[in-house]
């Protein structure tokens, strides 16, 4: 029988209790049905099976502005062969009648490339002495190895740039004449290497030491057969890699670090351990000792263990956030990340110092959302127009900063978030975007620091292209070769460099120049 609904349940009987129950259960299972029909149906219309492929929403593009006609017409491009170097002429005669003039030539360039095999013997001389001895000439201080720089320059360049797989490249060499073996490939690309993994790091530490604000992203890996994690860090100037085994704030202050292996208890240190919540007395305790400054990370956990902090079983793990304020002491004593802005996709670990939030991925949070009615259909696209709106207008503040305009769009960004549409996941949503609100508007303050984070995504492509293709690494120094050389092809390119003519002057090929890489990044990085 019905129930009235405003009798207060400690007045129903015990039959009409369960009477109750009994018809709001169905009531709970109509409507598990019905959602469950709805998604099914939304499945259906948008023509996927399992999880739906949400297409980009085309925020940075759609809001880029509109250039005139004039800055749309072609400049005048120069002859791209003007800088080509001659090495062979060819005079062709023409068949002319008697009493012609002779009008100079008419030139036609042809392009083409010599791949062959260069083998050189080199005999050195032995004489045996009087008293018995063999005396051998010395080897040729700029031979390397039985493979010359051309060869070596020619392995790197097909692998990492070429993204050209291990046994291909081997068929190719030895279809060009050479005898060579896959393990002989494998030690060109990865043996001998530490010229070029200094270089990468000290790119790496130029970069942070300087940098306004670099980009964050990291992506899947694998190195000996196991998931791992590989992190980017960049910007206009710089790229570089480091793959490990996690994804944690420790791991990445420690790609931070850029190779140091120290550990500092200084105010810096000390600022980040209240920052994360580090018991008083614990931080008192970590203060007062004399010693302030520990070589390694087993020296660190030594003294950890002599003040007791081991033994804490407590939340946050004291010695988790004491090492990673350790590690940030490290990185603000060696001079890195002296004002640099954070810029990331609001991944948790990437959340240090000063941190700023990529609004592409912002956005794609509204565009995702799954609406099953029309009015939150129309909730959710009304509100991709606002923040899309929004969006232009920073892009146009990063242009011609001005502090009235700070002001109006910081109003505006009140406006947009904490509106209230009745559409309740999205309403959560932009409640949630709002408690990022100076995360989001550091380009107020820091016109420089982009809105998104996509040169991160696109520096981490090459990372995945070769995950597909050659899989995962197996040496601690093939890890450490995929990550430096990619860095530096990165690095060149930004910088305007030929990884070529890179290559060729690291390994002293004849006649390639390049400057040294970490100098032009700092050079970059001053403010004009």
């Amino acid at each position: 029988m019905p129930i009235p609904t405003k009798i207060p349940l400690a007045e129903l009987s015990r039959g009409e209790l369960e009477a109750l129950t009994e018809r709001l259960l169905a009531e709970n299972a109509a409507l598990a049905q019905a959602v469950a029909e709805l998604r099914a149906e939304v499945a259906r219309l948008k023509g996927v099976k399992g999880r739906p492929a949400i297409k980009p929403s085309g925020m940075e593009q759609g809001t880029e502005p509109q250039a005139a006609d004039q800055d749309r017409a072609r400049g005048a491009k120069g002859r791209k062969t003007e800088r080509l170097a001659i090495h062979a002429e060819r005079i062709i005669k023409a068949d002319a009648p008697p009493g012609s003039r002779f009008k100079g030539y008419e030139d036609y360039l042809v392009q083409d490339l010599v791949l062959r095999p260069h083998v050189t013997r080199i005999r050195r001389e032995r004489w045996l002495t009087p008293d018995g001895h063999t005396v051998t000439a010395p080897m040729p201080v700029d031979v390397v190895g039985h493979f010359g720089p051309e060869l070596r320059r020619f392995v790197l360049f097909q692998y990492h740039q070429g993204q050209v797989t291990v046994p291909r490249l081997v068929v190719q060499l030895r279809s060009l004449g050479l005898a060579i073996s896959k393990r002989q490939v494998v030690r060109l690309l990865n043996a001998g290497q530490d010229a070029f993994l200094d270089e990468a790091r000290d790119v790496l530490r130029a970069g942070l030491a300087t940098a306004a604000w670099i980009s964050v992203d990291d992506t899947g890996a694998r190195h000996r057969h196991q998931n791992g994690v590989c992190t980017q860090l960049g910007n206009d100037h710089f790229t570089a890699f480091a793959t490990t085994a996690s994804k944690s704030r420790l791991n990445f202050l420690e790609v931070l670090r850029a190779g140091y292996t120290d550990y500092v208890v200084n105010a810096e240190a000390l600022a980040y351990m209240r920052q994360r919540g580090l018991a008083g007395p614990v931080i008192a305790k970590l203060a007062e000792q004399p010693e302030q400054r520990f070589d390694d990370e087993a020296a660190w956990l030594r003294h950890l263990e002599r003040l007791g902090l081991t033994e804490l079983a407590v939340t946050p793990d004291p010695v988790r956030i004491a090492t990673e304020g350790a590690v940030w002491g490290s990185l603000k004593a060696h001079g890195l990340l002296p004002d640099t802005v954070i810029l990331s996709d609001d991944a948790g670990q990437f959340a240090l110092d000063h941190h700023a939030l990529c609004w592409v991925h912002a956005e794609r949070l509204v565009h995702k959302l799954d609406t099953f009615t029309d009015q939150q259909h129309a909730a959710q696209q009304f509100v991709r127009a606002l923040l899309w709106w929004f969006y232009a207008d920073l892009k146009a503040y990063r242009r011609a900063p001005d502090r009235r305009r700070r002001w109006q769009l910081r109003a505006r960004f009140e406006r947009i978030f904490r509106r209230r549409t009745g559409f309740v996941s999205l309403d959560r949503l932009l409640q949630r975007l709002h408690a990022n609100k100076e995360e989001l508007l550091v380009v107020l303050d820091r016109p420089e620091v982009p809105l998104h984070t996509n040169g991160s995504e696109r520096d981490l492509r090459p990372q995945v292209i070769k995950r597909k293709i050659s899989g995962g690494t197996r040496s601690e120094e093939g890890r450490a070769c995929r990550d430096a050389f990619l860095g530096l092809l990165q690095t060149c390119a930004k910088l305007g460099v030929s990884f070529w003519d890179y290559l060729g002057h690291r390994l002293g090929v004849t006649g390639a120049e390049a400057p040294y890489l970490p100098d032009l990044v700092r050079l970059r990085s001053v403010p004009t």
